[in-house]
């Protein structure tokens, strides 16, 4: 029997093992990162796969790092013939990637060589990028650049969100895993190196990349909103509160950026560089997400210049 060990961490990687253990191919053992403080009172807490990988009564590892020795041993120890990797979030060495029997391969969340790096569901959207997918990729040392077995493509749909899209490339992660892990395996697919004259980075997102820019054209800033649903939350600030826009749509208008064109119950329209955006839901610091008709009860902007 294969002895399959799978590395991730959050529920896109979740998603590509429960594909496999519901495939018959449970794996031997899950590496995770380690447990880390969430909510407000900052209890440690398991990640999606971890939990999962216990209901199931899969021997879970946590290790910090795999840069260490005593680290390495204990993965080497495993003996696995395969390392699968989703969103793990550790950076695995050549010594590391040298230990499985056919070496390691990795979900990726983008069509390959198109937004290598730690954030290409966002890079995506915030790029107008028509269709994106999932890329079955053997792992090298170098970040995302290793060859790649095979390719799915989906179409981004033009309202969608990265939460919304993150949850079809997770499904379509675990579904194309499973359809093609066992000619993988059996050496019957070979990776195609990738052509790295169209390779293209997606860095980490932060925080301060979220922060509305109203001198940036509407179209853009639209995209802004969906690719940081619901991370971290596109913002702006406003009589000292820092404001979510969560959804928004383009409207017409014409004025200084910033301007609040209109702010009643109906709808809240803000001039841009180019256009104007419809903030469709918003939310105030400490309170529920709210829409334009309920969040025009809670702070009146209608006489302000944002930004």
């Amino acid at each position: 029997m294969t002895r399959i060990v799978f590395a991730g961490t959050p529920d896109f990687a979740l998603a590509s093992l429960r594909a496999l253990v519901e495939a018959g191919r449970t794996p031997v053992a899950v590496m995770t990162q380690p447990d880390r403080p969430a909510g407000r009172g900052k209890k440690l807490t398991a990640s999606p796969v971890k939990r999962y990988a216990l209901e199931q009564g899969i021997p879970v590892h946590q290790p910090p790092s795999l840069r260490d020795d005593a680290a390495v041993a204990e993965f080497a120890a495993l003996e696995p013939d395969i390392l699968i990797v989703a969103a793990y979030g550790l950076i695995l060495p050549q010594v590391v990637l040298d230990i499985p029997t056919h070496g390691c391969l990795n979900v990726h969340a983008s069509a390959l060589p198109r937004w290598r790096g730690a954030a290409p569901i966002q890079s995506a959207i915030l790029a107008g990028d028509a269709t994106t997918g999932i890329s079955l990729m053997a792992m090298t040392a170098g970040l995302d650049c290793g060859p790649v077995f095979d390719t799915a493509e989906i179409d981004i749909g033009p309202a969608e969100t990265a939460a919304e899209l993150h949850d079809r490339l997770a499904a379509l992660g675990g579904s194309l895993l499973v359809t093609k892990l066992d000619g993988i395996l059996a050496g019957t697919m070979e990776p195609v190196k990738q052509d790295e004259s169209l390779a293209t980075y997606a860095p980490k997102i932060r925080t301060q990349d979220a922060e509305i820019d109203w001198s940036l054209p509407a179209d853009e800033l639209a995209r802004r909103v969906r690719a940081y649903n619901p991370f971290p939350g596109a913002f702006f600030f406003a009589d000292s509160h820092r404001i979510k826009v969560w959804r928004a749509t383009l409207a017409d208008g014409d004025a200084r950026p910033g301007t609040v064109l209109r702010y009643d119950r109906e709808a809240i329209v803000v001039a841009c560089g180019l256009g104007a955006l419809q903030l469709d839901e918003l939310q105030m610091p400490g309170r529920r997400r709210a829409t334009a008709q309920e969040f025009a009860s809670q702070l009146d902007l209608s006489a302000q210049r944002l930004g």
